[in-house]
């Protein structure tokens, strides 16, 4: 009895740690543009690629869908979720409440390896446009966003702006239109600036300024959509 009970939660193990990595393999598609807003995640398809079973994928899609990356409708399947307008403003405003104060706290408790791991981030950040990869670029992006609040040792904040910095690269996807802004911006390496040298009121402006000229570029007219087959998403 012990022996069987051992197996079958070494069965849920397994089928848990299955369905983690098809959320994080899922969610990074995402992140990184790969997978579009609106494109259609067939169970088997998914579970297809990554070599799991539906139990494990539809586990995984339920996490997304909680996280609100994904939407399940029903007798339809699941979806990479949409923003509309109205939502794309809430995300933005939320975040020019929450950044800047973040920014600003940031800048009081940065350390130098805290720099360090920055600096590295805005590096990825010009390698991935140097290779053509602007959805990895947009990623790394969201990341440093995240990392600086995780600086600003706000646990709470922390998990709200994570959960809208994952939102705002849907609304990115559907609403950008100005693709080229990325290359021309240097609004990282400003907030790097202001962060290493403590000064909170201009890291504070600083980030309301760049938050400001992301939701300019944004088109909230207008949903672009790019299809692609899920292989060529997430097979490379």
């Amino acid at each position: 009895m012990d022996r069987k009970n051992g197996q079958t939660a070494a069965k849920d193990t397994t089928r848990d740690g299955a369905s983690e990595r098809v959320v994080a393999e899922l969610a990074l598609a995402i992140h990184e543009h790969r997978l579009q807003p609106g494109a259609k995640l067939s169970e088997d398809e998914v579970g297809a690629i990554y070599g799991v079973s539906r139990t494990v994928v539809r586990a995984a899609l339920q996490q997304l869908s909680h996280d609100r990356l994904v939407e399940l409708r029903r007798n339809r399947g699941a979806y990479v979720a949409q923003p509309s307008v109205r939502e794309a403003r809430e995300v933005f405003e939320a975040r020019a409440l929450l950044e800047p104060r973040t920014a600003r706290s940031a800048a009081e408790r940065v350390t130098e390896a805290d720099i360090v791991a920055l600096r590295r981030h805005i590096a990825d950040e010009h390698a991935a446009l140097d290779r053509g990869e602007p959805g990895r670029a947009l990623h790394l992006s969201g990341l440093f966003h995240i990392e600086i609040a995780r600086i600003a040792n706000q646990a709470t904040i922390e998990d709200f702006i994570r959960q809208l910095i994952a939102r705002s690269s849907l609304i990115i996807a559907l609403y950008w239109q100005r693709r080229t802004a990325m290359c021309e911006s240097h609004a990282h390496d400003a907030l790097l600036n202001a962060l290493a040298s403590g000064n909170g009121d201009l890291a504070e402006d600083l980030m309301k300024s760049h938050l400001l000229d992301l939701l300019s570029s944004l088109d909230l007219r207008n949903v672009n959509s790019a299809p692609r087959t899920l292989q060529e998403a997430l097979g490379g």
